[in-house]
């Protein structure tokens, strides 16, 4: 979530596209620390704090994969905890379903599953990264959407992620999207345009057979 900054890639396709009048611009924030589920970050209050500082349109929950059922009950309470503080901060709870390690990649139906399920029992938003990942990989599989360590997200993988996410938002297709954005940072991310094409039609394709707006 952090490492390539996907908050910061989805607020940067939207300026993109309401530079050509289409949407508007997000402000975001993100709260994330390494290896902490939403319990954790329930408990370190950190998250809650932000929640409760200003009014919010959308708040973004995620952690592992949680594909295994043990994680997946974990998962959904959590989410539930949460979401009466999203409520009284004015937003929607969304889900973003991220992907299984690369040893693990034949987890992600059940990850997606995951989130789905935990989307539902709070009527959030649902926006799964992970089905894209994998719709991708059925179609190219030379993409390289993870990280040398197996786990994170490439730069490609972290666009993906973000293509999702701002589908998800902004409630149209990512198709069209530029293959290139420079974060408010000033850093610019992205990939080739065949990749970019690749990528922006199994976000779409995952929207659509997915997700929960």
């Amino acid at each position: 979530t952090y490492g390539h900054d996907v908050p910061g890639i989805v607020q940067a396709l939207a300026d993109s596209a309401a530079a050509r009048g289409v949407g508007e611009r997000l402000a975001v924030a993100t709260v994330a620390f390494p290896d902490v589920n939403l319990d954790d970050h329930w408990a370190r209050g950190d998250a809650r704090r932000a929640i409760a500082a200003r009014a919010w349109s959308v708040v973004v929950l995620q952690q592992g994969p949680s594909s295994v059922e043990a994680n997946r009950e974990q998962l959904r309470a959590a989410v539930r905890r949460f979401a009466p503080e999203i409520r009284q901060a004015g937003a929607r709870p969304a889900l973003y379903g991220p992907w299984p390690s690369r040893a693990r990649a034949g987890d992600v139906d059940r990850a997606t599953g995951s989130y789905a399920l935990a989307a539902a029992d709070v009527d959030g938003l649902h926006f799964p990264a992970g089905a894209a990942w994998r719709l991708a990989s059925e179609r190219d599989s030379t993409l390289a959407l993870w990280a040398p360590d197996g786990l994170h997200a490439s730069v490609a993988g972290a666009y993906a992620a973000a293509l999702v996410i701002h589908a998800g938002l902004a409630g149209r297709s990512p198709v069209g999207l530029p293959a290139r954005v420079r974060l408010r940072s000033g850093v610019v991310l992205g990939v080739d345009d065949a990749t970019a094409a690749a990528l922006q039609r199994a976000a779409a394709e995952a929207m659509a057979r997915y997700g929960r707006s």
